[in-house]
């Protein structure tokens, strides 16, 4: 059992009482006495809210429920939904146009456009090489990857492969040809670049001198006894540096001796808390904590092996070069980081009343992620994060602008107890339940002074909406639904109302993640998509995925494309109350267990990881041995479309209950190199994994809005406790 001792009218867990105390507290200028105080007065005053909330969501939901079965056809009748919502307040009124006034907020959310990372702040591996990834190199993107496909000759193979990096360096030239093109000739042609004159020379193979096309995309560089060594170009705001070393093997290669390209790649990144972590008690949430106050400082480290000899892996250095005009030009060498707190719906016991009841996690999430970000703020650390005095908060699943307010209210009430000005804790909006979709103009209203970030999430999007409308009839297929009316329209909504409330220069208008962190290729062909719909940044899986994806912002001017867009008509209120429903729709038997056996397989290969690994986020093979990246919003989804084709009889228990099974097999198989892993087959009734996946679709229909934290953390509290 976890030991608690009594701290400013609370009850707190003996890991993080003392963590603030001796980690966090410590050179903010708080006391823990003070932090403990005020989150019992916040507690307090704003616990009973945020309990009326969640029994406002519920009560919705079970008059949506009652009137989709008294009419069955209504699902399909926008306006007939409009009314009704509008009469039970599910929809609310739109207010006057207004522009938000956020300010202090950093270029990298404000006016740059480009990839964003999600990490799991647990895993301080993870959280440090996402720190780190502002910078990439697109020579080890290439290469690594399937962007350019293994030949004969051509393999990656263990070792550097020649023949393979002629291909890279060809593919770096044509970036280099369309992003910074040379007044004459092409950049494979280039033998030399030096900088005369405060302007970048590149000598041609012909014996031409050129520059750059564009003069101003010069924007710094680096020499050793008068030789170019770095050169550094920028274009739509992201940067590029040219590393020049023909002395090195790969440099030899290069006509210019440029043996890498360092592109500007995750301008940002969340640092999770949320969908991507398995924290189930007080040591889960210290370890997430105490990550945090690391990156913050600046002093989080991680031992590893390398070449025989143990290392540590660090936040980097800021990048310094000499500007054009001969000045210091510093650029910043690590993401802007954002934190993700959990969400209002979830109770921890890590801090609890006098009297022993769990509080509001999300309100512990909010002071402790806020202090330590305070070492940042007072330049007490290594490194800065905001240059701008800001923290930033991703606040998800919240349902409609009474939550979104109450966030705002629970920030000002934070920056209360911590001496804070007004303000400096900032918004993200995580457009992902279907009430915030239909009033998100409001939601945005309410904290139009604090919103940095509005994003589209596909996943948890349709875990919401196939909830919403468990009663309406059994939905279609889950890879169809991403193609529907609905998703298109709420795609478009999302950037449509964020450009009318005026974000663009003050926030990120966001879409979601590439699942696949293996198929390089087809991101690269298809998540242009992002930048064109007007995102001025968009979740991708791992560094490298940033980097490439990072190329498709040099390609699409975002500022440029939203202003096109603002003009635009906004889209389809009625599209997106329109769910993805079957309908007369007829599917064969071989089409249902297909569908069945996709969704529990995906179930069970991140269940067991999170039950009884403590693993909230991976790449799990889907059932063709395809990774893909899983966390709580990929399950949320697939637990709730078994739910509701078992609740409108398309399949019943006994099918489930055998695909589940069959399906656990499967998963055992894919991970039979893992020397941690527990086969759920054939111990079924004794695999705690198994049951929790069980419990998450045979009570699908019942737990609120679908959600899999409950079960889930439940579950792998049990787990633990078997283990001691």
């Amino acid at each position: 059992m976890t030991e608690h001792v009594q701290a400013g009218g609370l009850r707190v867990a003996r890991e993080i009482h003392d963590l603030v105390r001796d980690e966090i507290a410590p050179g903010t200028g708080v006391a823990p006495e003070q932090v403990w105080e005020g989150l019992a007065g916040i507690v307090r005053d704003l616990g009973p809210r945020n309990r009326a909330l969640l029994d406002v969501r519920d009560a919705l939901q079970a008059r949506v429920d009652a009137w989709l079965k008294e009419t069955p056809t209504a699902a399909s009748d926008p306006l007939a939904q409009r009314a009704f919502l509008t009469e039970i307040g599910y929809l609310v009124p739109e207010g006057e146009p207004f522009q938000v006034t956020t300010a202090g907020v950093d270029p990298e959310i404000a006016t740059l456009a480009g990839p964003q990372l999600v990490v799991p702040v647990d895993n301080a591996r993870y959280a440090l090489n996402a720190a780190n990834a502002r910078w990439g190199s697109l020579y080890d993107a290439y290469y690594g990857t399937d962007v350019i496909p293994e030949g004969p000759g051509t393999e990656k193979g263990s070792g550097y492969n020649p023949a393979r990096g002629e291909l890279v360096i060809a593919h770096a030239n044509r970036f280099l040809d369309t992003t910074y093109p040379l007044a004459e000739g092409h950049w494979h042609e280039a033998r030399e670049i030096s900088v005369s004159g405060h302007a970048v020379q590149v000598s041609l193979a012909d014996g031409r001198v050129t520059h750059l096309a564009s003069p101003e995309a010069f924007a710094g560089y680096r020499a050793q006894d008068g030789v170019v060594t770095n050169l550094l170009l920028v274009h739509h705001g992201l940067h590029a540096d040219l590393i020049i070393d023909p002395a090195h093997p790969i440099g030899r290669q290069h006509g210019a001796g440029v043996r890498d390209i360092a592109l500007e790649s995750a301008i940002s990144t969340i640092m999770d808390c949320e969908d991507s972590v398995a924290a189930v008690d007080a040591l889960d949430k210290a370890r997430v904590y105490a990550n945090w106050a690391g990156i913050m400082k600046g002093t989080l480290g991680v031992a590893f092996e390398k070449d025989g000899q143990t290392r540590e892996r660090r936040m980097n250095p800021d990048r310094v070069y000499t500007a054009p005009d001969g000045s210091e030009k510093v650029l910043h060498g690590r993401a802007l980081l954002l934190v993700r707190n959990v969400g209002a719906h979830v109770y921890t016991d890590i801090v609890t009343t006098a009297e022993g009841e769990p509080v509001p996690e999300t309100f512990v999430d909010g002071m402790l992620t806020a202090l330590a970000a305070m070492h940042d703020l007072k330049g007490t650390g290594s490194y800065r994060n905001s240059r701008s005095g800001s923290v930033y908060i991703v606040k998800p699943k919240q349902h409609g602008p009474d939550e979104v307010a109450l966030s705002v209210e629970l920030f000002a009430r934070i920056e209360a107890v911590l001496g804070l000005p007004a303000n400096t804790l900032k918004i993200g909006i995580m457009d992902e339940e279907r009430r915030t979709t239909v009033n998100l103009q409001e939601c945005i209203r309410a904290a139009r002074e604090r919103v940095i970030f509005i994003n589209t999430g596909f996943l948890d999007r349709t875990g919401d909406e196939i909830h919403t409308h468990m009663a309406a009839g059994p939905m279609i297929p889950k890879p169809e639904i991403k193609g529907a009316a609905w998703m298109l329209a709420y795609e478009d909504w999302n950037v449509d109302v964020g450009l009318a409330c005026g974000l663009a220069g003050h926030a990120q208008i966001g879409k979601g993640m590439w699942a696949m962190p293996d198929e390089m290729a087809g991101m690269l062909e298809t998540k242009i998509g992002h930048p064109t719909a007007g995102a001025s940044c968009a979740w991708v899986p791992s560094p490298t995925a940033a980097t490439l994806h990072a190329l498709h912002y040099h390609q699409v001017d975002v500022r440029g494309r939203q202003n096109e867009l603002a003009h635009r008509a906004r889209a389809s209120l009625d599209a997106i109350l329109s769910p993805p429903l079957m309908h007369d729709r007829t599917l064969s038997a071989e089409e249902i267990q297909k569908e069945l056996d996709n969704n529990a397989q995906g179930i069970l290969g991140y269940v067991v990881r999170w039950v009884e690994q403590g693993v909230g986020c991976s790449k799990v093979p889907d059932i063709n041995d395809v990774g893909l990246m899983e966390d709580r919003a990929t399950l949320r989804i697939s637990s709730q479309h078994i739910a509701n084709w078992m609740h409108h009889g398309i399949v019943d228990k006994q099918q489930v209950v055998e695909t589940m099974q069959r399906m656990a097999a499967v998963v055992d198989r894919q991970n039979e190199g893992d020397a941690a892993y527990r086969p759920m087959a054939p111990r079924f009734e004794t695999s705690i994994a198994f049951q929790a996946a069980m419990d998450l679709v045979m009570n699908g229909v019942e737990e609120p809005n679908g959600y899999t934290e409950h079960t889930l953390m439940r579950r792998r509290r049990e787990f633990k406790q078997l283990q001691r």
